[in-house]
């Protein structure tokens, strides 16, 4: 039975993706931040006849959390990097606060490099190991440049530039591990109605989390180091950098 870690998963798109890794009959690590939260939401999916997930508290912002939580996990197959904050919603480039910039990017972006690292070895015990590091479209520079870009207007000095920084780390290691079967692919699966946006975007948790799980169980002949969105226009899910 393959094995999946997913962090920030008590909820909304981990949450689900961690469901849906369990319908595909995976075992599932349920990373969360809070063990009160955590425990319910493994209670959660075990009354739906779920048996194989189980907790890891891991806070990807504590590297002394991770530091534990990397001693409980000998073997992985899968590691979806799903936790993040959004750090408030004004966040002009001209008065934005740089501890609230730090504070993004601890946790968007060195915290997603410190559990990859960390658990790096398990995965290289696997046949197939796939990291996702889940993005976003305001981590594309290439469509922030773009006028006609549908969500052009919406910029950030903290949230979107973490991502921008997650897809380039997401580019160097997949490059680092393209002579091995490592798939590592960044993910963003779009404006979704979650807690984190206040329940504002027009997309499904469910749609959310099935792109997420796509890139986590491709097979040996699929991508890596790509970036791709459930937003992008057209048949091609890729997204530009």
């Amino acid at each position: 039975m393959k094995k999946a870690l997913i962090t920030g998963a008590n909820k909304s798109i981990g949450f689900e993706t961690a469901r849906q890794l369990l319908q595909k009959e995976y075992y599932v690590y349920l990373g969360a931040r809070d063990i009160t939260k955590g425990n319910e939401a493994v209670a959660q999916l075990k009354s739906e006849g779920f048996d194989n997930v189980e907790l890891l508290q891991i806070d990807v912002s504590d590297p002394s959390s991770v530091a534990e939580a990397g001693k409980k996990i000998t073997e992985l197959d899968v590691l979806i990097n799903n936790a993040g904050i959004l750090g408030g919603w004004e966040q002009s480039a001209q008065t934005a606060s740089l501890d609230v910039i730090k504070e993004v990017f601890n946790t968007n972006f060195f915290g997603a490099i410190n559990v990859a690292q960390t658990f790096l070895d398990a995965l290289k015990k696997s046949d197939e190991p796939r990291i996702v590091n889940v993005t976003s479209g305001l981590g594309s520079l290439t469509l922030h440049s773009d006028p006609n870009w549908k969500y052009y207007q919406v910029k950030n000095a903290a949230y979107g530039p973490s991502k921008s920084a997650l897809n380039a780390y997401t580019i160097v290691l997949a490059y680092e591990l393209k002579d091995t079967n490592f798939k590592i692919n960044a993910v963003d699966p779009g404006y979704t109605q979650t807690d984190f946006n206040h329940h504002n975007g027009p997309g499904k948790v469910e749609d959310a989390a099935a792109i997420v799980v796509k890139y986590a169980t491709i097979g040996n002949d699929g991508p890596t180091g790509k970036f791709f969105s459930k937003d992008m226009d057209g048949d091609s899910e890729e997204s530009p950098w």
